[in-house]
This record gives structure tokens, sequence and C-alpha cells, in this order.
């Protein structure tokens, strides 16, 4: 078992890393060994959400700097593994979106760890709905994209009913891709369970490698993510850290 202490000036966080996520996992260790982490700050801190850190330009920056794009000269493969979710204390990789990182690929050092809320079953069921149908429409989109040339022909031509009919085939055939892809687009039993109990941030679940959860110290995060906040999410007394392994 793989644990790290994070001291922090509002106490000490000790989190668990993953022998399901190794590329993630050895890249934390090998920079918490170089003491790559020590002097550099939570710089970005939302509350009922999370708590990021990680930028090496964090080290003794200024007041009012802007912070968050700092990091190693490389980024991880994604190791996103369904069964390793946002949970309240799951430590994840931060990373680019989706415009410029389509393969989802980690920051080199950037992590956050989570707090989130916690859902009512009404709410985890509407969540896992909403799912489904952002996975029917990123099918719709990718099909629409295959059409491209035919919908701006029937559009130059005013083709209304063209379009309508091929609007129709095309939700029809995302609708069944889905379902023949063999993907579950709800929440499983363990994340409604977590959801609904010590909470979470389900909505970033297949989207970030988790890699690690916290053992000791929940009580440090939650008091970090309560922390008064400038523009840019920094807090107004700023939080540093120091990182050693156990």
């Amino acid at each position: 078992m793989t644990r790290v202490k994070i001291q922090t000036t509002l106490g000490d966080i000790v989190v668990r890393l993953y022998d399901e996520t190794p590329i993630h996992r050895d890249n934390f260790l090998k920079l918490v060994k170089e003491g790559y982490y020590d002097g550099t700050l939570f710089h970005r801190v939302i509350k009922d959400f999370m708590i990021q850190g990680g930028d090496p330009d964090s080290k003794g920056a200024p007041a009012g700097k802007q912070l968050g794009t700092g990091g190693p000269d490389y980024t991880l493969e994604a190791e996103i593994k369904p069964e390793l979710f946002h949970k309240r204390g799951a430590l994840a990789a931060a990373r680019q979106g989706d415009e410029v990182n389509p393969e989802k690929r980690s920051s080199g050092s950037q992590f956050y760890i989570v707090w989130g809320q916690i859902y009512k079953e009404g709410q985890i069921a509407q969540l896992s709905k909403q799912m489904e149908m952002q996975a029917m429409q990123t099918a719709f989109n990718k099909l629409a994209m295959q059409h491209r040339a035919d919908i701006l022909e029937m559009r130059r031509n005013r083709d209304q009913a063209g379009l309508y009919a091929l609007q129709e085939t095309l939700i029809a055939e995302a609708e069944k891709s889905v379902k023949e892809s063999g993907k579950s687009y709800g929440l499983t039993p363990e994340q409604t369970a977590a959801y609904t109990t010590v909470g979470g941030t389900p909505h970033l679940d297949g989207q970030y490698t988790v890699f690690g959860e916290v053992e000791e110290g929940l009580e440090v995060v939650g008091k970090i993510q309560r922390c008064a906040t400038m523009p840019g999410d920094r807090p107004s007394e700023d939080v540093s850290m120091t990182m050693t392994l156990l």
C-alpha cells in the first residue's frame, strides 16, 4: 500500500495511491521524492466542489498572480477506470479540456481532491438519465459530422423535408449505437451508495483519472474548500503544502 502525507498550513492529509493506476501512482511518487510539491499552494479552491494544487509556478507566487498552467514538460496517459470514481476524498489528476486534449491526458503534476455534495436518490436518477442523453447527443453529433456535406446541400436547397428525415435517421442510429455499445451510462450501485452518503462529484466520472483517495484528514480538505477566495479561486490566505512518503 502506497501512502503519502500532504502537510498543509491547515492540517495534514494522508492519501492512498491506487495500484490500478500505476502510471499516475509512479509519477506522483517520483515527484514527491524529488520534493516537487514542497512549497506549492492549493491554488484553486471551489467550495462544495474540490481543492486543486500541484502547479510549480505557485511556489512563492505573489498575491494576484494567475496560476494553474504550470507543470513538467509532459502529460500522462489517461487511466480512467469505472470502478474508481469521484467520491468525496478522491484524488484525481487535473487536465486540459477536451477541445485541445481529446485523449483526456492528465497534467504531469496538477491534482485535485474532491469534496462535492451529497445527492438525493431522485437527483441521482436524474443524473443517470442526463448521462445517457449526453451519450446519445455525442453519438448524434459524430454521425452528423459524417453527413455534413449532405446537410449543407439540403440547407442550400432549403430541403426541410430531407433535413427532417435525415435527422430522424441519425437519432435512431445514435440510439442504436449507444444501446449496442453495451456501456451503462447510469451510475453503478457503488457510485449511488457513495454519492448519496459521503458525497462527491459524479459529473466528473469518466472524464478525469482518479488515482487515489484520502485515508486521513478529510476534515482538513473540508476546511480548505471553505477558505475565502479571490477572483480566480485562489485562497485569500495561501494554503501551502509539503509531501512525504509513509
